[in-house]
């Protein structure tokens, strides 16, 4: 009985152990160069929103009314001479 088990009994679950190791570390290995090659390439696609990419003037005095830094007053003169 003690031969059966000896040396050689579990030494496929070393390899199985082992194969899934090596395997572990090449796919950890090929992810870091993926990684690093996309953070030094300086190809950073950001996406392009449809329209215009800086806001309207009426959007940026209904944000800071939004805000609190301009008065309803100040709001509406702003609104009054864009439309002139």
């Amino acid at each position: 009985m003690m031969g059966y088990l000896g040396y050689g009994g579990f030494s496929w679950i070393g390899m199985l152990v082992n194969m899934v190791i090596m395997l572990a570390i090449v796919v950890g290995f090929i992810f870091l160069v993926i990684w690093a090659v996309r953070r030094t390439s300086g190809n950073n696609h950001q996406p392009v929103i449809q329209g215009s990419s800086s806001p309207s003037a009426k959007e940026i005095a209904q944000a800071r009314y939004a805000k609190g830094e301009i008065t309803r007053d100040e709001y509406q003169q702003i609104l009054t001479d864009l439309t002139k």
